[in-house]
């Protein structure tokens, strides 16, 4: 079905913005970088991790579970990681990680399921992509 193997690592590097802080998404009134942008750039990084799918194929995010532990500022690279851990037929499992510098600032995990592009798309009402 897929190419997406247990040890397949995706990654996402971005610089914080003023668009990225908590007071811009409304997630907090501090003007570092928002759970929700975070929470992005991990979903991100396992999506490039699955990058090897099929063009009839994508993956959706279903589940994530994340510890946003560290305050990282404007200005600031964050590179994300996530590592495929388990595969059982559809559903891929990951453990995601964001860094600044070497320093850990969110992880957890992660599931995705692989879907049929075209199919997926008509379920929602959209034309295909």
């Amino acid at each position: 079905m897929t190419s997406v193997t247990v040890g397949s690592v995706g990654t996402h590097i971005a610089v914080v913005s003023d668009a990225d802080t908590a007071v811009q998404m409304g997630s907090g009134d501090v003007p570092v970088l928002a759970t929700p942008r975070v929470v992005a750039w991990l979903e991100a990084a396992a999506v490039d991790a699955v990058r090897g799918l099929p063009d009839e194929l994508t993956s959706v995010g279903i589940h994530i579970s994340v510890d946003h532990s560290a305050p990282t500022l404007v200005g600031a690279e964050v590179r994300t990681v996530a590592e495929v851990r388990e595969v059982q037929g559809k559903r891929i499992e990951f453990d995601v990680r964001a860094f600044e510098d070497d320093q850990v600032i969110a992880g957890g995990t992660h599931t995705r399921v692989v879907v049929d592009r075209h199919r997926f798309l008509a379920r929602a009402g959209l034309p295909p992509h």
